[in-house]
């Protein structure tokens, strides 16, 4: 007669047994989920590469290419085949991944609407379908996916509007939807983005006012260029202190940028209100936002004498002031020109279409030697051309038409090989034009 301990350990091992076989019966039946689900994308698509082709039977599924399972439950947790020139469409079975969390099919050739099935995911975490074909709208659904951090959707033909539901994605990190053709206004729900590190909805078909945007503290990157916007910029925008870059180009904003811009955004790398309504002067305070990189004021209405501190800005590599009402007329007002020379770093300098005044300062001359564009026509600067120009090793890029020039052209000019274009037109300069200008092959 078998012992009671002996009667228990053998059930015991039988229980162990059942219980896996079970554990493993049901992780075959849910990888066999996972499987039919991905033959079903791949029936859909146009693989020129081949890159699915060990997407088969031979293979265990976690050994497809551009699939990846977790180590647990062996279900695919991330499908990435991004850059293969991959085309058709995506099929609705993606949403029969239940345990995926990362979505990389950027750069590719996918057509067709985003399957709303994507939705089911409450687990994704990675949704990037950047630089294909979709059309259609922005599924409303993937509001469902709530651990959501990145979404971008960007460089598609999408349209419609953004929907409100995203407002409900709190822990979004980076949400770009730029170059499609989204209409509409933005969503009040963008506002409860508040985990919102970078949005970038440029080159859309967008309107209104941007009242929403101050509720995002944490912000770092903020790009609404190349849309309808208007009105004025709400003051709170330039209070969010993490904000590196700012991009509010081509819109149709008016009022002025608050005085204290500059001590606010102490991180900003890029500041670019160009192609609007602006009007007022440029903060003084840009003094203070020693990591500027680019600054892009042109085609606005601002006005005023330009008193920026630049030599503080040892990163400047790009400032543009250009078609403006810029100027005073007042003695010394292009000494900014002066303060530019310690920005060693500066390749690009414009301020042509305004209303300066005064001698063109010689320092122009000790500009960074990598500096490769200087516009400076269609002002009322008098003075001459100083012949030390020839320091300008990097310039491809010289315009100073139309201003109140006088002397010779210094034959030094000849000495810039890298010179590509160069107006000196609607001046009054003197004398014959230097031979040397022959050098000058890229011309």
């Amino acid at each position: 007669m078998l012992s009671s301990i002996s009667i228990f350990c053998c059930l015991a091992t039988l229980s162990l047994s059942l219980l896996l076989h079970s554990h493993k019966t049901i992780c075959a039946n849910s990888n066999e989920t996972d499987r039919l689900a991905l033959l079903a994308i791949k029936s859909q698509l146009h693989d020129p590469l081949g890159v699915t082709s060990s997407w088969n039977n031979s293979m265990n599924l976690c050994q497809w290419t551009g699939v990846i399972c977790g180590r647990r439950h062996q279900r695919v947790t991330r499908l990435d085949l991004r850059n293969q020139s991959i085309g058709g469409t995506l099929s609705p079975y993606v949403g029969n991944l239940s345990f995926l969390r990362y979505i990389n099919l950027a750069n590719n050739g996918f057509l067709g609407e985003i399957p709303p099935q994507i939705g089911r995911q409450d687990m994704l975490e990675g949704l990037v379908l950047s630089n294909n074909s979709f059309s259609g709208t922005i599924p409303t659904n993937l509001s469902r996916c709530s651990n959501l951090i990145e979404l971008f959707v960007d460089t598609n033909y999408l349209v419609g509007e953004i929907p409100a539901a995203i407002g409900g994605l709190f822990k979004l990190e980076r949400l770009f939807i730029f170059h499609n053709h989204i209409t509409g206004q933005l969503p009040a729900s963008i506002g409860n983005l508040s985990s919102l590190l970078a949005f970038d909805v440029r080159e859309n078909i967008l309107w209104g006012r941007i009242d929403s945007l101050v509720q995002l503290r944490n912000l770092l990157l903020l790009d609404i260029a190349f849309n309808h916007f208007s009105g004025t910029i709400p003051p709170p925008i330039f209070n969010i202190s993490s904000l590196e870059v700012i991009s509010l180009s081509e819109n149709r904003f008016t009022g002025s940028l608050p005085v204290d811009t500059g001590v606010n955004l102490p991180n900003l790398r890029q500041l670019s209100p160009n192609g609007n309504n602006f009007t007022g002067s440029i903060p003084v305070s840009l003094s203070n936002a020693s990591r500027l990189e680019m600054i892009e004021f042109s085609r606005n209405q601002f006005s005023g004498r330009v008193s920026v501190d630049f030599s503080r800005l040892k990163n400047l590599s790009w400032l543009n002031m250009g078609i403006n009402n810029l100027g005073t007329g007042t003695a010394n007002e292009l000494d900014f020109i002066n303060l530019l020379t310690n920005c060693s770093k500066l390749e690009r300098l414009y301020f042509n279409r305004n209303r300066f005044e005064g001698e063109l300062p010689h320092s122009v001359a000790n500009l960074s030697s990598t500096i490769k564009q200087i516009a400076m026509g269609r002002n009322r600067i008098s003075g001459t051309i100083p012949p030390e120009i020839r320091k300008l090793v990097s310039l491809n890029w010289l315009t100073i038409d139309r201003n109140q020039l006088t002397g010779t052209i210094p034959p030094e000019i000849g000495e810039l090989k890298n010179l590509q274009l160069l107006n000196l037109g609607g001046n009054f300069l003197q004398g014959s034009i230097p031979s040397s200008l022959g050098n000058l092959t890229l011309l």
